[in-house]
Order: structure tokens, then C-alpha cells, then sequence
């Protein structure tokens, strides 16, 4: 008798468990997907936030060399301002406005690769008919659970007098 009411509230847990994580899912799963697309944003969000902190101390490292040798700002403005230098050994590379356009959605493209899309799990289970199968299998379970596995009330037989 014991060992069957220890199998009959294991079955009771696995069946209403299971249950009701399927309700829960299927109520929230616009909320997971949210929260998917919401994190995946805040990790973007953080690598662009490193990415300028980085910036900004190269920036700040080269001002510190350039007020420290004013030659290297002699050097540095043709580069920075597109216009050609004097030296007679230096190579100035010349872009025509196609091959910017081009290096643009290169470098577009390798961003939206990078974007981290939805499971397709996910999205398969937010679709309504799914939404509401995964909803009804979660009712059932709990009820299941309840019935078969519950705890049965002992009666006693009444008797006439």
C-alpha cells in the first residue's frame, strides 16, 4: 500500500508538473519571446557599448602622443582630412564612391548575419492553433493528474439502522 501511494504521487507530480509548465508556456509564451528579442538587444547594446569604450581610449591614447610630438599631427592631417600629402613616399589611396557603397553593405550584411534570430521552436509555438493545443494538452495533463492520481477520499460504508 505504501509503495503504491509513492508511485501515484510520483506519476501526480510528473503529470501535473508537466501540465502545468505547459499552461504556463502557452500563456506566456509572447512574454518568452520578448524577453528573447529583449536580451538578444541588450547583448547587442553591450558589445556596441565595448566597442566605444575602446574607441574612446584609442582616441584618448592618441591625443595624449599628439600633444606630446606636435609632429605627429603634421602627419596625421592628410590622412584624417582626405587631402594629399607632400611626402614624396607616401601612397594615397583613392575610393570612388561605388567601392564605399560596396565596403557599406559589406560590412551591413555581416551585421545582420550576426543578429541572433528566434528559435524556430519559439516561433513555431506562438502560433495560435499551437498556442491552444499546447494550452488544452496542459489542462488535460493537470486533469489526469488529478483524477487518476489524486488522493482518494476513504469512505466508510454507511450503515442502516
Amino acid at each position: 500500500m505504501q509503495k503504491q501511494k509513492i508511485f501515484g504521487f510520483i506519476f501526480f507530480a510528473i503529470f501535473f508538473g508537466t501540465g502545468a509548465a505547459a499552461l504556463v508556456f502557452a500563456i506566456l509564451s509572447e512574454e518568452l519571446i520578448d524577453h528573447w528579442r529583449n536580451r538578444s538587444t541588450l547583448a547587442e547594446a553591450r558589445q556596441t557599448n565595448e566597442k566605444l569604450r575602446l574607441l574612446n581610449d584609442d582616441y584618448d591614447e592618441l591625443l595624449a602622443k599628439i600633444e606630446s610630438n606636435p609632429e605627429l599631427l603634421e602627419r596625421l592631417a592628410p590622412a584624417v582630412l582626405g587631402t594629399d600629402s607632400n611626402e614624396p613616399n607616401t601612397v594615397n589611396p583613392h575610393f570612388t564612391p561605388q567601392q564605399l557603397q560596396a565596403a557599406r553593405l559589406a560590412l551591413k550584411e555581416q551585421i545582420g548575419q550576426q543578429h541572433k534570430e528566434l528559435p524556430a521552436w519559439l516561433l513555431r509555438s506562438n502560433e495560435p492553433r499551437r498556442r491552444l493545443a499546447i494550452l488544452l494538452a496542459g489542462a488535460f495533463l493537470i486533469l489526469v493528474s488529478f483524477i487518476w492520481f489524486g488522493a482518494a477520499k476513504n469512505t466508510m460504508p454507511r450503515q442502516k439502522t
